[in-house]
């Protein structure tokens, strides 16, 4: 192998490896959307174990689309309670998002 074939073949591994470091770096960087459902959950004073029995439920039964409308009522972190936890979420005005987080909620505490 020549100068120049050994310096390509080289340039290729390097360029591979790079990509795959990027990807996996960008990757580390993701949560799940049933990580960061449950983390918000938890920042509105709910505990560690409803927060991620809602968590669950809630990534099955809502589209991306009702988790991130969800996710951007940035008042639902300022709740005291789960009462104004729901009526935050009435507001959003989507019934099958107002019922997914009701039933999850009442589901979720009697198994906690």
């Amino acid at each position: 192998m020549g100068k120049g074939a050994a310096a390509s073949a080289t340039v290729q591994r390097l360029a591979a490896l790079m990509v795959a470091s990027a990807a996996a770096l960008a990757l580390s960087g993701c949560a799940t959307p049933e990580a960061r459902t449950r983390s918000a959950l938890e920042r509105t004073g709910l505990s560690r174990p409803v927060s991620a029995c809602m968590a669950g439920r809630m990534v099955d039964r809502l589209s991306l689309a009702q988790l991130q409308r969800l996710g951007r009522l940035g008042r639902l972190q300022r709740a005291n309670d789960f009462s104004e936890f729901l009526r935050l979420t009435r507001a959003l005005r989507d019934p099958e998002i107002l019922a997914v987080v009701s039933s999850s909620g009442l589901v979720c505490a009697v198994r906690n």
